[in-house]
């Protein structure tokens, strides 16, 4: 019985022995493959909508072949692979290489255009689509850089395919740079930090001045100088904001109405 379950276990220990060890010398199938299949394959793999798998192999051509068309093409499709991956800081990171890379190649906005899209897509999801939340109350570090990004696209290249598409997002982006400024100026204004709120808001109307938001800035900084006994920057700042939005909620009441308190 001892002899039988020996040599049980003996050949289970040459089965997984033998398995671990095919598997690990497993021969690389595209060893010898040119340029051209390498990126035949990936590209096949890729608008399959295996990004994972077309991203490696699009690594494997760039690493073998690393001068030529296909080697420029494949840095431009990994970044796309990552990005359709949601791998946003690796998207990021493969356009800026490409960018760098290649400055004046004809397809650079296209590089600049997956960069802008890749931080769009980590803060914002597609066109703000996500679980409910305020976008204003999001930290905006990657809406920032995708409005930089699509901003230098337009103006670099205001002919490109991509720049009508990247000044809607840059329309988008602005609302919402100017509403997170606004919201956190109104949380300094209900903590008493009133010159905390000015500058918040300030930043809003400074910075985004065709924005939705500057509306609620400016009403912002008119009682936070309220607050301070500012009593003519308050003025100045009401005036600005009945100029601009005459019908607004704000400037239709005095600084005792009840609009005050809506922060």
């Amino acid at each position: 019985m001892n002899r039988i379950l020996t040599s049980i276990g003996f050949a289970l220990l040459i089965a997984l022995t033998g398995g671990c060890s095919s598997s690990k010398d497993k021969p690389d199938q595209t060893k010898n493959w040119s340029a051209d299949r390498l990126y035949t394959e990936a590209k096949t793999l890729l608008d399959a909508g295996s990004w994972e798998k077309a991203a490696k192999m699009f690594e494997t051509l760039e690493s073998r072949y690393p001068y030529g068309k296909y080697a420029q093409q494949a840095q431009l499709d990994i970044a796309y692979a990552y990005y359709k991956q949601d791998e946003s800081v690796s998207a990021v990171a493969a356009a800026d290489r490409f960018i760098k890379l290649h400055p004046n190649h004809p397809n650079v906005d296209y590089a600049y255009y997956l960069k802008g899209l890749a931080n769009f897509k980590d803060d914002l999801g597609l066109f703000g689509q996500f679980s409910g939340q305020d976008l204003s109350e999001r930290d905006q570090k990657a809406a920032r850089e995708a409005f930089d990004t699509f901003k230098e696209l337009v103006t670099r290249y205001p002919d490109s395919l991509y720049a009508p598409d990247s000044a809607k997002r840059m329309d988008f982006l602005v609302n919402s740079l100017a509403s997170n400024e606004v919201h956190i100026a109104g949380y300094y204004y209900r903590r008493g930090a009133y010159v905390a709120a000015v500058n918040r808001a300030q930043n809003a109307v400074n910075n985004y001045p065709r924005a939705p938001a500057v509306e609620e800035a400016l009403a912002l900084m008119v009682a936070s100088y309220e607050k301070l006994g500012l009593t003519d920057l308050r003025n100045d700042t009401a005036r600005v904001l009945k100029t601009n939005f005459p019908n607004s909620k704000y400037a239709a009441g005095s600084i005792n109405s009840p609009w005050w308190r809506l922060w």
